[in-house]
């Protein structure tokens, strides 16, 4: 018999190591087409809640568009040029990639490289194997001793630095975000462009390539370089001009260039080929297979979490950075508070407060706060609403989340509250808690009213005049429709006053069923909802 229940699609759309796979889990169905055939990878996304890619797939607004179910994409590597990420975001899409897994394979390229210029190596191996013995033909220069020239001191610049060091070779750095005393820690000494192109004898480029960084060495900067300086870009095609770097080759100013990256890729065809001071590679930094294991497990973990409804802090789309440990268990119990919150009151409101008290108020509490904006808005709006495009969806509503936090909390170790007013002047108030040593979600204020709810499954709410036989009266009619109380807290202020029944069921209850229930009882104000999901019903 079919499993009536169907697993998530992730498509792989490149070729990735079979750890990746494995690194799923067996909870997915997992699906394969080649992401460069566009025909293939728009029918197959029909389809899938989540796609793999490496560098050669492109993600733009057309194949989202076409993914109607995707909830992730994940790049098993470190760029994202080929992925739409506003796009993405529009569509409430996490986009996750491996920022750290080719670092070391990266570095490693680099200085390969650096070696290679150094010495002629390849040129040496195609002369040797083509027949000739031509040793003076070849001679290079030393690396210890000489200046090297880090342009971007970041995670790979960095590791570049230290190792280039072993071979005593003096490291100097430009970087305008990274502070002298990093660099002196580093063993660099932090200089400006100028300087780094007048004192370097060779230059190694490790920077992201963005407006301000594309054409950063071209003609100008070439014209400042030491006489002979080799350069080596294992970073981003652009960043080195190629027209410019061919015209310092010609003349000798440079000696010798090493290049992994192009600024059109694939490059099978450049000037830059037809000098023997040149040594080029087809973007292989991250093409190491530990390199490849690294990110493919690692967003493999990430698509895991992604369709597990988990919070992805390190999604490149998702503000709020990494979640603490501590601080986890409270997001879904913010999330679900959201939806009850947003069920009662019914609409946007003017402004809207998250109170954060005691034990969580110790944390980075930005990913609380995207939390109460997915659960209330995917209320209000009707439609699904992730932690990518829930602060997109509140600035199209007007909506601004105002948060306070106090380190005290008088009766729980911990509370999140949201209380909203709204344009007719209502006040809407609800608080949670983490209860007890298995801290079980419980709601424990409503509307002005103390409870102890558990906040989860199927809740209902009812406010009416209090009277004699109310509780009966509801009781009876869950019971004709064959919908069980698991729980139920009754509370109000006063004697004949407003009350408010709050029940927790043990399945969803039918909108004709509330509506009886309200009647029976002269509810002014009756919902349910599912505080996993949203709401089921309301009267």
């Amino acid at each position: 018999m079919k499993n009536s229940v169907s697993r998530p699609v992730v498509l792989l759309a490149e070729e990735l190591s079979p750890a990746t796979v494995v690194a799923l889990g067996p909870d997915v169905e997992v699906r394969h087409c080649d992401g460069t055939d566009r025909t293939a990878l728009l029918a197959a996304l029909a389809e899938a809640d989540a796609v793999l890619v490496r560098s050669a797939t492109r993600m733009d607004r057309e194949a989202i568009a076409a993914a109607p179910r995707l909830r992730v994409i994940a790049r098993a590597g470190v760029g994202l040029d080929n992925v739409d990420v506003p796009a993405a975001t529009e569509a409430g899409v996490l986009v996750v990639n491996a920022p750290t897994s080719n670092i070391v394979s990266a570095a490693e390229l680099a200085i390969g490289l650096l070696l290679s210029v150094a010495r002629h190596i390849p040129q040496a191996d195609a002369s040797l194997k083509g027949g000739s013995w031509q040793r003076s033909r070849f001679t290079g220069v030393e690396l210890s001793g000489k200046v090297l020239g880090v342009v971007g001191l970041g995670r790979i610049g960095a590791l570049v630095a230290r190792r280039m060091a072993a071979f005593d070779m003096e490291v100097i750095a430009y970087d305008p975000y990274v502070t002298p005393a990093r660099a002196a820690d580093l063993g660099v000494r932090k200089v400006s462009l100028d300087e780094l192109l007048a004192e370097s004898d060779f230059i190694t480029v490790h920077l992201p390539k963005t407006a301000e960084t594309v054409g950063l060495i071209g003609f100008e900067a070439l014209r400042k370089v030491k006489p002979g300086v080799r350069i080596v870009n294992a970073a981003r095609g652009g960043i080195v001009d190629e027209n410019e770097l061919y015209a310092a080759l010609k003349t000798g100013r440079v000696a010798a260039a090493g290049l992994d990256v192009f600024e059109v890729e694939p490059c099978t065809d450049s000037p830059l080929f037809g000098l023997d001071s040149v040594v080029a590679t087809p973007h292989l930094g991250a093409g190491t297979a530990e390199a490849q294991e690294k990110a493919g497990v690692s967003v493999a973990d990430s698509v895991r979490r992604a369709l597990a409804g988990e919070h992805v802090p390190d999604a490149v789309n998702v503000q709020g950075g990494a979640v603490e440990e501590d601080l986890r268990p409270w997001l879904p119990l913010t999330e679900r508070l959201g939806r009850v919150f947003a069920a009662a009151a019914g609409d946007t409101p003017a402004q809207l407060t998250l109170e954060v008290a005691g034990q969580p108020a110790g944390h980075s509490t930005a990913p609380l706060e995207l939390a109460a904006l997915k659960g209330v808005l995917e209320i209000v709006t009707g439609s699904a609403v992730s932690y990518v495009n829930a602060p997109l969806r509140a600035r199209e509503r007007g909506l601004d989340l105002r948060l306070v936090t106090s380190p005290a909390s008088p009766d729980h170790h911990g509370t999140v509250t949201l209380e909203g007013i709204f344009a007719d002047g209502r006040v809407v108030s609800f608080t949670a808690t983490l209860s007890g040593l298995r801290r079980q979600e419980k709601l424990v204020a409503a509307l002005g009213h103390t409870l102890d709810l558990p906040l989860t499954g199927d809740l209902a709410f009812l406010r009416y005049p209090d009277c004699p036989g109310a509780v009966g009266s509801l009781g009876e009619r869950f019971a004709e429709a064959g919908v069980n109380i698991a729980a139920m807290q009754v509370a109000r202020h006063e004697t004949g006053g407003s009350a408010l029944a709050a029940l927790a069921l043990d399945s969803s209850v039918q909108p004709d069923t509330l509506a009886d229930a309200a009647l029976l009882i002269d509810a002014t104000h009756s919902w349910a909802v599912r505080a996993e999901s949203g709401v089921q019903a309301a009267a």
